[in-house]
């Protein structure tokens, strides 16, 4: 396997797990009430699971002078992951999974276009070319046949 393609399939893989992961989080909401009651128990089991994982592979805890040499700000993302579930399992009952799954893809699509052009936050810079944009443009149009249904 080249050295790409680990990359490559661990991204496709993620990208498949999603609507599985979206689809058992509405099915949970069912259950446990409130989205962002469902989002917490996610987040919960998320983060008992990575504890796990952490203890079995024997990775260390993060060194202390490491933790507080990053900003504030790096802390975010997992408020932002907070947001992403629960948006999914506000919006999902509504609109579907396939339309929901759509519109998250073609904003992150949108967001990375405009992250990897200015190399923000620290990512390596990937500039916007013609053929990436239209690239996005064709994802947006993807998403605007996924949302055209009759009911």
């Amino acid at each position: 396997m080249g050295g790409r393609t680990i990359y490559l399939l661990a991204a496709l893989a993620g990208g498949a797990i999603l609507p599985v992961q979206i689809a058992l989080n509405t099915l949970l909401r069912r259950y446990v009430g409130e989205p962002m009651q469902v989002t917490f128990v996610s987040y919960l089991a998320g983060t008992l699971a990575s504890l796990a994982i952490c203890f079995v592979a024997r990775y260390p805890l993060p060194a202390s002078a490491s933790l507080a040499q990053t900003s504030w700000w790096m802390w975010i993302g997992g408020c932002l992951g907070t947001l992403y579930v629960w948006s999914t399992i506000f919006a999902t009952p509504r609109i579907g999974a396939a339309l929901a799954l759509a519109l998250m893809i073609a904003g992150q699509m949108i967001a990375a276009l405009f992250l990897d052009h200015y190399g923000a936050i620290g990512l390596a810079k990937y500039p916007a070319s013609p053929i990436r944009i239209a690239g996005v443009v064709l994802v947006v149009l993807g998403v605007s046949f996924v949302a055209y249904t009759k009911r």
